[in-house]
Protein backbone atom coordinates (compact mmCIF):
# COMPACT_ATOMS: atom_id res chain seq x y z
CA UNK A 1 0.00 0.00 0.00
CA UNK A 2 1.44 3.35 -1.05
CA UNK A 3 1.62 6.54 1.05
CA UNK A 4 2.69 10.02 -0.08
CA UNK A 5 4.33 12.53 2.27
CA UNK A 6 4.08 16.16 1.16
CA UNK A 7 6.36 17.77 3.70
CA UNK A 8 9.36 20.10 3.78
CA UNK A 9 10.22 19.01 7.32
CA UNK A 10 13.13 16.67 6.56
CA UNK A 11 13.39 15.31 10.10
CA UNK A 12 9.69 14.45 10.19
CA UNK A 13 9.88 12.84 6.73
CA UNK A 14 12.89 10.72 7.68
CA UNK A 15 11.30 9.40 10.87
CA UNK A 16 7.89 8.89 9.29
CA UNK A 17 9.26 7.10 6.21
CA UNK A 18 11.40 4.82 8.40
CA UNK A 19 8.51 3.81 10.65
CA UNK A 20 6.05 3.33 7.78
CA UNK A 21 8.63 1.32 5.87
CA UNK A 22 8.96 -1.08 8.81
CA UNK A 23 5.20 -1.64 8.56
CA UNK A 24 5.65 -2.50 4.86
CA UNK A 25 4.03 0.64 3.50
CA UNK A 26 5.56 2.07 0.32
CA UNK A 27 6.44 5.73 0.90
CA UNK A 28 7.10 8.56 -1.57
CA UNK A 29 8.20 12.03 -0.47
CA UNK A 30 7.41 15.36 -2.11
CA UNK A 31 8.85 18.58 -0.70
CA UNK A 32 6.20 20.87 -2.22
CA UNK A 33 2.76 20.81 -3.80
CA UNK A 34 4.12 20.88 -7.34
CA UNK A 35 6.07 17.66 -6.70
CA UNK A 36 3.07 16.22 -4.87
CA UNK A 37 0.85 16.87 -7.87
CA UNK A 38 3.39 15.10 -10.08
CA UNK A 39 3.38 11.99 -7.87
CA UNK A 40 -0.42 11.93 -7.70
CA UNK A 41 -0.51 12.07 -11.49
CA UNK A 42 1.60 8.93 -11.93
CA UNK A 43 0.76 6.84 -8.86
CA UNK A 44 -2.19 5.81 -6.72
CA UNK A 45 -2.14 6.53 -2.99
CA UNK A 46 -4.34 5.28 -0.19
CA UNK A 47 -3.05 7.96 2.17
CA UNK A 48 -1.46 11.39 1.78
CA UNK A 49 0.15 13.11 4.77
CA UNK A 50 0.58 16.79 3.96
CA UNK A 51 1.85 19.69 6.05
CA UNK A 52 -0.45 22.71 6.12
CA UNK A 53 2.52 25.08 5.96
CA UNK A 54 4.11 23.38 2.93
CA UNK A 55 2.46 25.95 0.64
CA UNK A 56 -0.06 28.78 0.88
CA UNK A 57 -2.26 26.81 -1.53
CA UNK A 58 -2.46 23.74 0.73
CA UNK A 59 -6.24 24.01 1.43
CA UNK A 60 -6.98 24.30 -2.29
CA UNK A 61 -4.76 21.32 -2.98
CA UNK A 62 -6.75 19.22 -0.50
CA UNK A 63 -9.82 19.82 -2.66
CA UNK A 64 -7.84 18.90 -5.77
CA UNK A 65 -6.74 15.59 -4.25
CA UNK A 66 -10.29 14.68 -3.24
CA UNK A 67 -11.61 15.46 -6.72
CA UNK A 68 -8.80 13.49 -8.37
CA UNK A 69 -8.80 10.55 -5.93
CA UNK A 70 -11.98 10.55 -3.80
CA UNK A 71 -10.97 7.38 -1.90
CA UNK A 72 -7.58 8.74 -0.83
CA UNK A 73 -7.36 9.53 2.88
CA UNK A 74 -5.70 12.86 3.73
CA UNK A 75 -4.05 13.68 7.06
CA UNK A 76 -2.92 17.27 7.52
CA UNK A 77 -0.08 18.10 9.90
CA UNK A 78 0.74 21.57 11.18
CA UNK A 79 3.31 23.22 13.42
CA UNK A 80 0.71 25.74 14.58
CA UNK A 81 -2.60 24.89 16.20
CA UNK A 82 -4.72 27.58 14.56
CA UNK A 83 -8.41 26.71 14.74
CA UNK A 84 -9.18 28.35 11.39
CA UNK A 85 -6.53 26.23 9.64
CA UNK A 86 -8.01 23.02 11.01
CA UNK A 87 -11.54 24.04 10.05
CA UNK A 88 -10.46 25.05 6.55
CA UNK A 89 -8.59 21.77 6.06
CA UNK A 90 -11.55 19.65 7.14
CA UNK A 91 -14.00 21.69 5.07
CA UNK A 92 -11.85 21.14 1.98
CA UNK A 93 -11.88 17.37 2.46
CA UNK A 94 -9.10 16.45 4.92
CA UNK A 95 -9.84 13.38 7.04
CA UNK A 96 -7.72 14.36 10.02
CA UNK A 97 -5.64 17.26 11.37
CA UNK A 98 -2.66 16.75 13.69
CA UNK A 99 -0.45 19.30 15.42
CA UNK A 100 3.33 18.85 15.67
CA UNK A 101 5.27 17.69 17.60
CA UNK A 102 3.50 14.39 17.00
CA UNK A 103 3.68 11.31 19.18
CA UNK A 104 4.63 8.76 16.53
CA UNK A 105 3.10 5.81 18.40
CA UNK A 106 -0.27 7.56 18.35
CA UNK A 107 0.37 8.76 14.82
CA UNK A 108 0.98 5.23 13.49
CA UNK A 109 -2.06 3.92 15.37
CA UNK A 110 -4.24 6.55 13.69
CA UNK A 111 -2.76 5.77 10.28
CA UNK A 112 -3.38 2.06 10.74
CA UNK A 113 -6.92 2.75 11.89
CA UNK A 114 -7.60 4.85 8.78
CA UNK A 115 -6.13 2.33 6.36
CA UNK A 116 -7.63 -0.68 8.13
CA UNK A 117 -11.07 0.91 7.86
CA UNK A 118 -10.52 1.33 4.13
CA UNK A 119 -9.69 -2.35 3.50
CA UNK A 120 -11.35 -4.14 6.42
CA UNK A 121 -14.77 -4.51 4.86
CA UNK A 122 -14.96 -7.55 2.64
CA UNK A 123 -15.78 -7.15 -1.03
CA UNK A 124 -18.87 -9.24 -1.73
CA UNK A 125 -19.87 -9.77 -5.35
CA UNK A 126 -22.56 -12.44 -5.64
CA UNK A 127 -20.86 -15.77 -4.73
CA UNK A 128 -17.40 -14.19 -4.43
CA UNK A 129 -16.11 -12.71 -1.17
CA UNK A 130 -12.68 -11.06 -0.87
CA UNK A 131 -11.43 -10.09 2.61
CA UNK A 132 -8.08 -8.24 2.26
CA UNK A 133 -7.72 -7.71 6.00
CA UNK A 134 -8.13 -11.43 6.74
CA UNK A 135 -6.30 -12.44 3.53
CA UNK A 136 -9.07 -14.81 2.46
CA UNK A 137 -10.99 -15.39 -0.75
CA UNK A 138 -14.22 -17.40 -0.75
CA UNK A 139 -16.33 -18.57 -3.68
CA UNK A 140 -19.66 -20.23 -2.91
CA UNK A 141 -18.38 -20.64 0.63
CA UNK A 142 -15.24 -22.49 -0.44
CA UNK A 143 -11.83 -21.07 0.43
CA UNK A 144 -9.56 -20.20 -2.52
CA UNK A 145 -5.78 -20.25 -2.00
CA UNK A 146 -4.94 -16.82 -3.36
CA UNK A 147 -2.30 -14.97 -1.35
CA UNK A 148 0.34 -12.25 -1.56
CA UNK A 149 0.53 -10.06 -4.63
CA UNK A 150 -2.13 -12.11 -6.43
CA UNK A 151 -4.59 -11.28 -3.65
CA UNK A 152 -3.62 -7.60 -3.75
CA UNK A 153 -4.15 -7.52 -7.51
CA UNK A 154 -7.51 -9.28 -7.22
CA UNK A 155 -8.56 -6.81 -4.50
CA UNK A 156 -7.46 -3.77 -6.51
CA UNK A 157 -9.29 -4.93 -9.63
CA UNK A 158 -12.44 -5.83 -7.68
CA UNK A 159 -12.47 -2.38 -6.07
CA UNK A 160 -12.36 -0.93 -9.60
CA UNK A 161 -14.98 -3.31 -10.98
CA UNK A 162 -15.69 -2.87 -14.72
CA UNK A 163 -12.85 -0.35 -15.05
CA UNK A 164 -9.80 -1.03 -17.19
CA UNK A 165 -6.70 -0.97 -14.98
CA UNK A 166 -3.29 -0.80 -16.64
CA UNK A 167 -0.27 -2.86 -15.65
CA UNK A 168 1.46 0.39 -14.72
CA UNK A 169 -1.28 1.29 -12.25
CA UNK A 170 -1.14 -2.16 -10.67
CA UNK A 171 2.64 -1.94 -10.32
CA UNK A 172 2.50 1.57 -8.83
CA UNK A 173 -0.27 0.67 -6.40
CA UNK A 174 1.10 -2.64 -5.14
CA UNK A 175 4.89 -2.84 -5.50
CA UNK A 176 7.32 -0.84 -3.37
CA UNK A 177 9.70 -0.10 -6.25
CA UNK A 178 7.61 -0.60 -9.41
CA UNK A 179 10.39 0.67 -11.66
CA UNK A 180 12.46 -2.38 -10.68
CA UNK A 181 9.70 -4.90 -11.44
CA UNK A 182 8.89 -6.25 -14.90
CA UNK A 183 5.24 -6.28 -16.03
CA UNK A 184 5.53 -10.06 -16.34
CA UNK A 185 4.88 -10.37 -12.61
CA UNK A 186 1.37 -9.06 -13.25
CA UNK A 187 0.76 -11.75 -15.86
CA UNK A 188 2.00 -14.45 -13.49
CA UNK A 189 -0.32 -13.23 -10.70
CA UNK A 190 -3.32 -12.97 -13.04
CA UNK A 191 -2.65 -16.51 -14.24
CA UNK A 192 -2.61 -17.72 -10.61
CA UNK A 193 -6.01 -16.14 -10.03
CA UNK A 194 -7.42 -17.71 -13.17
CA UNK A 195 -6.04 -21.15 -12.34
CA UNK A 196 -7.26 -21.17 -8.74
CA UNK A 197 -10.56 -19.35 -9.18
CA UNK A 198 -11.76 -19.18 -12.78
CA UNK A 199 -10.72 -22.63 -13.93
CA UNK A 200 -11.90 -24.34 -10.74
CA UNK A 201 -15.39 -22.81 -10.81
CA UNK A 202 -15.75 -22.26 -14.57
CA UNK A 203 -16.14 -18.49 -14.32
CA UNK A 204 -14.38 -15.44 -15.73
CA UNK A 205 -13.28 -12.97 -13.08
CA UNK A 206 -10.65 -10.94 -14.94
CA UNK A 207 -10.67 -9.95 -18.59
CA UNK A 208 -7.54 -8.96 -20.51
CA UNK A 209 -8.04 -5.77 -22.51
CA UNK A 210 -5.45 -5.85 -25.27
CA UNK A 211 -2.77 -3.16 -24.95
CA UNK A 212 -4.71 -1.48 -22.12
CA UNK A 213 -4.70 -3.72 -19.07
CA UNK A 214 -7.21 -5.78 -17.10
CA UNK A 215 -10.86 -5.50 -16.09
CA UNK A 216 -12.62 -7.27 -13.25
CA UNK A 217 -15.76 -8.56 -14.93
CA UNK A 218 -17.44 -11.01 -12.55
CA UNK A 219 -20.32 -11.63 -12.86
CA UNK A 220 -20.44 -11.20 -16.61
CA UNK A 221 -23.46 -9.53 -18.12
CA UNK A 222 -25.75 -11.95 -19.90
Amino acid sequence: MRILLIQNDHSFCKTCALLLGKLHYQVDIAENIEDGKYFIGIRNYRLIIMDYEVDIFAPTFISYIKKTSPKTCIIITSSNHIKESEILSLRNGADDFLVKPIDFDIFLARINARLKYWISTSIDIQDLSISPDEETVLFQGQKIDIKGKALEILTHLALHKNQVVSKEELLDSIWEEPELVTPNVIEVAINQIRQKLDKRFHITSIETIRKKGYRFCYPQDI
